[in-house]
Formats: structure tokens, C-alpha cells, sequence
């Protein structure tokens, strides 16, 4: 992680965000709506929540066959994801409802994922949200030696073959929520003092993520276990759901920023960003299959990427809507707005900027 923290030009002699912003201001005056959810979404947890815990209660309750039940457990996982994409990314947002306690009640949904509020607002909302796609600064970028997610991370031999294994460790991401990821995010965060909203002890927030963690244990591996599901399918099956879940996860998340198309600016000398922090987001954000109503469904409107960046206090369920005036205003002021038709595109840039990435650096002169 750098230790200087980067800022953004305060120069818009473009207008750019200020003739957005009161353009999809007047988008919701003038049709009377509210930036938040509405009974799509309401639907849409319910449905996504009836795919998470269905084959969970059947796993429990009826003999089946071990396929059966690993396939249950993929269910669960897209159950998972989809319950993240749309329910607990809204809400921790606060962008699901009008009401605090229900965003609150919606985004704590993380807890079903393995993961913690805390660290997850920390990590999403300020450190992604606000230095997106800079190098030490934006965690989704890191992953470790293992992955090389820009130029400026360093490169190792085993790069050269990352864009065959990376999609294979896609799939841990939520299984190492549930393991050590959790813990490690949490020291990291405390000692530097991170927080999101009203700030809390450590002790608490430390309690919590003990406590669920406890408690999630419980759910998922020793009352399956009690109820007389076998200790192997038990953990096996966790293990699928997880990969299923965090398989799906990656990929959505890395086909926003991890292509060509996007960049990774690097702050100068004193620490400063060239753009304002709105333009940078349309420099380092990607949307993908924007007219796919299943991907759009499904995956809470994180394909409309450009468009969360730039709102991320309004749920996803209006960025179809709002992406024609933010795509016109872009295009006014001659700035970028990176979008791939295709789910399929969208996936191949992403394989073939691994595999770039994976090249030896040339020497510098």
C-alpha cells in the first residue's frame, strides 16, 4: 500500500460532473421517482434469496444422491453472488432504500456471504470507490505475487501463464472471506484507521466479525453435519457453493476495470491525480453487455459500471435509464465511455489483458 494518498484535480473546465449531475437530477424530478430501490429489487431479493436457501433446506432434509447435492450447492452459489451483486451492494451503498435501517438490514445480508460489513465498506466504498484502478491504493487490483492486475505491479516468471490460472483462483474469493481474508482486513484497516460513516471501537467491530463468523460456522458446516449429512459432503459442498459464488464474483468485478480499454493512472510527484475524481472514474471503469436484461438482472447493475462509479448513491435499478444521459454528456465533452456490447467481449478483453500483463516488462532506457 503507498503511503502518500492521492488527489484529484479540482479543475473541471469541462463541467463535466456538475451538467451530469443536474441532468440526472432532473431525470428523477421529472418523473418522480426516488434514487433508491423500488418493488423491482424488492422482487428481486426475495427471488435471490429463495435461489440461496431452497436447496439448503432440501440439502437438510431429503436423501439425495451426492451429484444432486453438489449441484444444489451451485445453485446456492449463484444464489450467493446474486445476492451480493444486487441486495447487500445496494444496501451498503445506501442506495437500496430510503430508510437508514433498512440499507443497514440489507447490507448486513454479507454475513450469508461470509464476508463483513466493516471491511467490505472499507475496501468497496473508500478505497475502491475513491482511488479506482490506482496502483497501491485500490485493493481490488491486488492479488497478491499471484496475479498481475497492472503495469506497475512487480513481475514474476509464473505471470507468463496467469491468464490460463487465474480464472481457477477466481473462484476462492468468497471461500477466503469465510477463512482468513476477513481477519487480515481487519487488522490492516483498524491500524490505519479507516473507517466508513460513524467510526466504531475496535473492540466491537472485532466482536462482530468473531461472533458471525461463529455463527456462520454454525449455519453452514456443523448443523448440516448434526442433522446427519455426511462431514465430507458437508465440507465439499461448502467448498462448490463458495467457488460457484466467488467464480461468478471475479469475473463480473474484473470485467469493469482488468481490460486494455481502462487505466491506471499514476499519481505525480505531490501525490496528484490529472483528473478530477469524476473523470477519472470514466478513465478507469469499463460497462459490458448493457442491453442484456439477464445480465442486467442478475448482476445488480454492476455490467452499468460507469454509471455506479459515478452514482453510487443510487440503486442499480435506474442505471439503464440514467447510461444514455451520462454516455451523451461523456461524449460532449469528448471524454471516454469504455463499453463492450457482450458479456463474450467483455470476457475475452479481460483473458487477453492477463495475458499482456503476463509478458516480461521491457527494460527501461
Amino acid at each position: 500500500m503507498a503511503s502518500t494518498i492521492p488527489t484529484f484535480s479540482k479543475q473541471d473546465n469541462l463541467k463535466f460532473f456538475r451538467t451530469l449531475n443536474s441532468r440526472v437530477n432532473a431525470y428523477f424530478k421529472d418523473n418522480n421517482i426516488q434514487k433508491t430501490g423500488n418493488w423491482k429489487i424488492h422482487l428481486k431479493t426475495i427471488i435471490l434469496f429463495l435461489v440461496f436457501l431452497t436447496p439448503y433446506f432440501l440439502i437438510l432434509t431429503l436423501e439425495m444422491s451426492i451429484w444432486l447435492q453438489l449441484l444444489l450447492n451451485v445453485v446456492m452459489g449463484i444464489g450467493m453472488a446474486g445476492i451480493g451483486m444486487n441486495v447487500m451492494h445496494d444496501g451498503n451503498h445506501g442506495s437500496y432504500s430510503t430508510k437508514p435501517w433498512v440499507n443497514k438490514f440489507m447490507g448486513g445480508s454479507i454475513y450469508v456471504l461470509a464476508g463483513n460489513v466493516y471491511n467490505w465498506q472499507v475496501q468497496h466504498n473508500v478505497l475502491h470507490h475513491t482511488y479506482t484502478n490506482i496502483h497501491g491504493h485500490d485493493e481490488d487490483l491486488d492479488a497478491g505475487r499471484i496475479i498481475r492486475f497492472t503495469q506497475n505491479a512487480e513481475w514474476h516468471k509464473f505471470h507468463k501463464f496467469q491468464h490460463y490460472y487465474s480464472f481457477f483462483l477466481y473462484g476462492l474469493l468468497t471461500f477466503n472471506w469465510s477463512l482468513t481474508t476477513d481477519f487480515k482486513q481487519m487488522r490492516a484497516y483498524l491500524k490505519r484507521k479507516l473507517s466508513y460513516g460513524t467510526p466504531q471501537s475496535p473492540a466491537r467491530l472485532w466482536t462482530v466479525l468473531v461472533i458471525t463468523k461463529v455463527i456462520y460456522a454454525i449455519i453452514w458446516m456443523a448443523l448440516p453435519m448434526l442433522l446427519g449429512v455426511t462431514w465430507w459432503k458437508v465440507v465439499l459442498g461448502f467448498f462448490v457453493m463458495h467457488y460457484a459464488a466467488g467464480l461468478i464474483l471475479s469475473i463480473v468485478f474484473q470485467l469493469a476495470h482488468v481490460v486494455e480499454e481502462t487505466a491506471n493512472p499514476i499519481p505525480n510527484e505531490a501525490g496528484e491525480i490529472e483528473n478530477t475524481w469524476a473523470i477519472h472514474q470514466l478513465y478507469t471503469t469499463a460497462n459490458f453487455a448493457p442491453k442484456n436484461k439477464i445480465v442486467n438482472w442478475f448482476t445488480g447493475g454492476l455490467n452499468h459500471q460507469v454509471e455506479h462509479h459515478l452514482f453510487p448513491h443510487i440503486s442499480h435499478v435506474h442505471y439503464g435509464k440514467i447510461a444514455e444521459i451520462v454516455k451523451a454528456t461523456a461524449a460532449e465533452c469528448n471524454l471516454p465511455y469504455h463499453e463492450f456490447k457482450t458479456m463474450r467481449s467483455a470476457v475475452f478483453a479481460h483473458y487477453k489483458h492477463l495475458k499482456d500483463l503476463g509478458q516480461k516488462p521491457l527494460l527501461q532506457a
